[in-house]
């Protein structure tokens, strides 16, 4: 595996431009003397971003439980160096926590819900290459970058995923920060239903801008398919939060989604034997 958005020229929102890496010099078991990247920590703080890692009253448990916030990876147990964790995949031009909560492992969630394309008397598509019915995922347009994405976000400290898939699908494609509890109340009963089985596509590592050589970012990305239409009919989209947009997308191998995104999309697409 290798990583090649979070190898942009310039890291996300900054004017840092990252050290180049030769894809054969990405793993931290190839040499590379003359690697020198920059060193960046977002300066805004809260209270759910970790201390400098030069402040000596930080003391994280590295693949661990550390109290509230998990810093175990899907992938493996990483290494520690000079202080500082790296990242599993390799170098990414950049040193430092970045934008990112945590150093080490950040856990996002990411929800996947899908439908059968249908036309108007309500009957399955199939594309006209392929022959395979279409399948469709609701999509966000990120405020951010403008890129089209599936609706998830960070898992908050002692925060079930389960919990997190709901909130982020909830707050960016319903735009449920902005409705009145009896609003949410007409299509609360969907959104259970609709949450109340799924499966889990993937887990691990995502290639996101965000990543640094010491945090990155890996999710938990589950599908949530409605047959028939039935459930996802009586929910009202609406972009909120951090979306700018929301709408149902087609899936096909010509999408260009934000990070790893295109990769959940495709393994849905091969678990129904949808187009692609």
């Amino acid at each position: 595996m290798i990583h090649f958005k979070c190898r942009q020229e310039y890291y996300p929102f900054s004017k840092i431009k990252r050290f180049i890496i030769p894809d054969e010099k990405v793993p931290w078991h190839v040499k590379f003397p003359e690697y020198n990247p920059p060193y960046y920590n977002d300066p805004n703080k809260s209270f759910f971003v970790d201390k400098n890692i030069e402040d000596q009253s930080f003391k994280p448990a590295w693949n661990a439980m550390d109290g509230h916030i998990n810093r175990k990876s899907f992938m493996k147990p990483y290494t520690i160096e000079d202080g500082h964790p790296l990242n599993p995949i390799g170098r990414t031009g950049i040193k430092g926590r970045g934008l990112l909560r945590h150093w080490g492992p950040n856990h996002a969630a990411d929800p996947i819900i899908t439908r059968w394309k249908r036309d108007s008397l309500g009957n399955i598509i199939k594309h006209e290459l392929s022959k395979k019915s279409i399948l469709q995922f609701v999509g966000i347009e990120r405020r951010d970058s403008g890129q089209w994405a599936i609706p998830g976000g960070m898992v908050d400290a002692n925060e079930l995923v389960s919990a997190t898939l709901k909130r982020e699908f909830m707050e960016e494609a319903v735009n449920a920060l902005e409705k009145t509890p009896e609003e949410i109340k007409t299509f609360q009963s969907s959104i259970d239903k609709l949450f109340s089985s799924g499966f889990k596509i993937y887990e691990g590592y995502v290639d996101d801008p965000r990543n640094t050589d010491n945090s990155w970012l890996e999710t938990s990305a589950c599908n949530f398919h409605d047959e028939d239409s039935s459930i996802v009919g009586n929910i009202p989209f609406e972009a909120g939060d951090d979306a700018a947009n929301v709408r149902w997308i087609d899936m096909d191998k010509d999408l260009d989604l934000y990070a790893s995104h295109s990769q959940f999309i495709e393994l849905v697409s091969q678990k129904h034997n949808a187009h692609w």
